[in-house]
């Protein structure tokens, strides 16, 4: 059965790889990302019924400005993927100045929370779909100098989880983790792609039409 899938971050790494793979196995893709020319490339090389757009998820109007058109097009999607991400400057947290703190919070947490705040409303009211917010596993442990990012995920799994208590029977919200060599900022997919989506994500929207 043909799925319709919202992705963020669809411009390059992983969210270019989920695309691609989503595409390839029949289901329609929903995609953004703030590089206009990357998506302009993703529209003309799949067209329709998919559609890309150049969308900034840290801004909250434009999110919503783009939820009202993809929702009147086409409806709720039945899986919600929120992969844009960023990452700071490797150095020590007293080193990372007050604007890239600000724009590794906005993007890994403001963002994932302006795409909920828009698109989730719309699945909660058919009672069905799930939610994937990618984590990493810096959403668990730590390390130097990537203090900031490790922040915006150890939020990103207690987002989640409170945010899969709120949901009605019949809906999810998970994390899903990458590895390094599969980091939305590393650009390699394959193998990981393979089976973390084809057995992972992609079981979860069956398990949850079964529900």
């Amino acid at each position: 059965m043909v799925k319709l899938i919202l992705i963020t971050g669809v411009s390059r790494g992983l969210g270019r790889a989920m695309t691609e793979e989503f595409i390839k196995r029949g289901h329609t893709v929903l995609g953004c990302a703030r590089n206009e020319d990357a998506i302009a490339k993703l529209q003309a090389k799949f067209g329709s019924p998919h559609d890309f757009a150049a969308i900034d998820v840290t801004d909250d109007r434009e999110v919503k400005a783009w939820s009202k058109i993809l929702l009147a097009e086409y409806g709720a999607p039945d899986l919600l993927i929120n992969n844009a991400a960023t990452i700071n400057n490797l150095e020590p947290l007293w080193q990372v100045s007050a604007t890239e703190f600000d724009r590794v919070i906005d993007v890994n947490i403001k963002g994932v929370a302006n795409v909920i705040r828009h698109f989730l409303p719309a699945m909660i009211e058919r009672q069905s779909g799930i939610v994937v917010n990618f984590s990493s596993g810096w959403g668990r442990s730590t390390s130097p100098e990537v203090a900031p990012y490790c922040t915006t995920k150890w939020a990103i799994e207690g987002l989640t989880r409170s945010l899969a208590q709120e949901l009605p029977v019949g809906m999810a919200a998970i994390t899903r983790k990458t590895g390094f060599k599969a980091s939305p900022f590393s650009g390699a997919e394959g193998d990981f792609l393979k089976v973390q989506y084809q057995g992972n994500i992609c079981g979860k929207i069956n398990e949850n039409r079964r529900r």
